[in-house]
């Protein structure tokens, strides 16, 4: 194999953070079982902190960013895979502490690689990548937990990210009554297009004087933003209603008390989508490809050049990215 371009997040002795579209060469690839020759990759918020230096993402350097990857088998020592097979592979330690998605071929263990579903093909998988899994998983995770369209409506936060937007699409093709939470008035359009029913502003509500328990509004919620709007959402939840907390886009932290909780029944579920089992991942990729496929999914996603990735990170880390941004690898 020949010298592959790659971006190379490093840091300096002053700890200052870069990345560059560098050359590699196959020695330089990490250990794994299945060498894939990498066709798109996508641009994930995870991955513009990293890339930036703007947090403590990556956990050693150098790395070759990007959490996602999509592209054919050139070689596999794990008889699940031979040479040819399309296939994606998305976090773990995915350009963070093992070289990722951001490079023309890759190295990973078998045990993170999932075979391309039937329904997608590989851009597909791009544009939905680690946001349309993490979507899916707290959707998942919310129905094996009671939760059905006759429960009542699904509220989103975040609503016009990748995974907020994923998520309102996912639901609304389910058949599930979704309300967008959002502070971007100028996107009701979008978010109606893509399956919102109702749009609630954030300046429509005093988050921070919410009571324990308000008014039971909402029999499940995806919250990607965590801190006072997620104490509001558990507040204004329906009685054994089910909330998936996916992210912390506003606030890690959570002021909130035990009562929806206790006298609601609410189901608070974490959903980790970077360590996930084989199993889930597998089981919930395969909806993906099937019901959980968004139906907006191309209208949302722009494709990018890999010479355009490096110039590409401000936007995500600015808050002003809609959607989902595919990288193209190849070609």
């Amino acid at each position: 194999m020949e010298a592959f371009k790659a971006l190379l997040i490093e840091q300096d002795d002053a700890r200052k953070v870069s990345a560059t579209l560098t050359r590699l060469a196959s020695a330089q690839l990490d250990a794994g079982e299945v060498l894939i020759k990498v066709h798109f990759s996508s641009i994930n918020y995870k991955d513009a902190l990293a890339a930036t230096g703007a947090g403590k993402i990556i956990r050693r350097f150098p790395c070759v960013g990007g959490i996602d990857l999509a592209g054919e088998v050139l070689e596999s020592a794990d008889a699940r895979f031979k040479a040819g097979d399309p296939v994606i592979a998305t976090s773990y330690d995915l350009g963070v502490a093992h070289h990722g998605g951001y490079a023309e071929y890759a190295r990973v263990p078998a045990e993170w690689v999932i075979a391309l579903p039937a329904g997608l093909d590989l851009l597909q998988a791009m544009a939905l990548g680690t946001a349309g899994l993490t979507a899916a998983l707290g959707i998942v995770r919310m129905e094996d937990n009671g939760l059905a369209p006759a429960n009542g409506p699904v509220v989103v936060t975040g609503a016009t990210g990748g995974v907020g937007a994923l998520a309102i699409d996912m639901l609304a093709q389910l058949g599930y009554e979704v309300a967008a939470l959002t502070g971007k008035a100028q996107e009701r359009d979008f978010l109606r297009h893509i399956g919102a029913g109702e749009i609630v502003l954030r300046s429509e509500i005093e988050f921070d004087k919410a009571r324990s328990l308000e008014s039971e509004r909402w029999a499940g919620a995806v919250d990607n933003v965590g801190g006072v709007i997620l104490a509001w959402v558990l507040a204004t939840m329906k009685r054994a209603g089910t909330v998936a907390s996916i992210g912390n886009a506003a606030d890690f932290k959570l002021a909130t008390t035990v009562f929806p909780l206790i006298l609601r029944g609410v189901s608070l579920l974490g959903v980790d989508s970077g360590y996930a089992s084989a199993a889930l991942r597998q089981r919930v990729w395969t909806r993906l490809g099937a019901d959980l496929k968004p139906r907006h999914l191309d209208e949302f996603v722009r494709v990018i050049g890999f010479d355009e990735l490096p110039g590409a990170f401000a936007a995500f880390i600015e808050g002003t990215v809609k959607g989902r941004t595919v990288v193209r690898i190849l070609g």
